[in-house]
């Protein structure tokens, strides 16, 4: 993890324009190639980013980072007043918390909860940014990455997004399509969802409960 204190303007070109003017900010570069800009305040999310693949070149007052997309991110560094950089190591990865575990353990015994004839491949499919939840094959040959979530944000969306882009370079796999499932999906990450050509997915945590259960029932 490289982490850089500067003063800089920012400049996004791609599927549209947006532009930062010059201000201290902290330039945050993941050992996946991650590129993020952010603020002194705004929780987590970044004011600008760029998901890996992607590639970062360093000239002088300037980075530029492009992406296979033909999206560009230019940071113009007035002044860098610090730089420092931190081996962080592998990653254990996110620890569900027991819904979405159970979700994801019903939904892999019950794939056509997802699409009809969809079928389990393998559960926590491994890439080089972590595990996708499910690996399903459909009918038509087509591999679907399905990503689990007890509640949808952009955050999974881009989680999953990420996955996609590994598991694209697979020839074994290609073409992947991704699946991004919850209980509910927020309109944030529906929209996103549609934008990167994933499809979203809500469940009845419930109802999926009683798919598995061997209670005679009177209805």
């Amino acid at each position: 993890m490289r982490l850089v204190i500067a003063r800089c303007s920012v400049d996004y070109s791609g599927r549209l324009a947006a532009h930062l003017p010059p201000a201290n900010r902290l330039l945050m570069v993941k050992a996946d190639g991650c590129v993020a800009v952010h603020a002194d305040g705004g929780a987590y999310k970044p004011l600008m980013w760029m998901t890996a693949p992607n590639r970062l070149v360093e000239r002088e007052g300037s980075w530029v980072v492009t992406n296979p997309k033909g999206e560009t991110l230019t940071i113009a560094v007035e002044e860098i007043l610090s730089d420092t950089s931190w081996p962080l190591g592998a990653d254990p990865g996110l620890e569900k918390d027991g819904v979405e575990a159970h979700l994801q353990a019903l939904l892999a015994a019950n794939c056509e909860r997802i699409a009809a004839g969809l079928r389990l491949v393998r559960r926590e499919y491994p890439t080089d940014v972590g595990p996708v939840d499910l690996l399903c094959r459909a009918p038509d040959g087509t591999t679907l990455a399905v990503e689990i979530k007890r509640r949808g944000e952009i955050d999974g969306v881009e989680q999953l997004s990420r996955y996609l882009d590994f598991l694209n370079r697979d020839p074994m796999l290609r073409p992947v399509r991704g699946v991004f499932v919850a209980q509910q999906v927020r309109p944030q990450a529906r929209v996103l969802a549609a934008d990167r050509g994933i499809r979203w997915l809500e469940v009845d945590y419930d109802e999926l409960r009683g798919i598995e259960s061997s209670e005679q029932r009177l209805f």
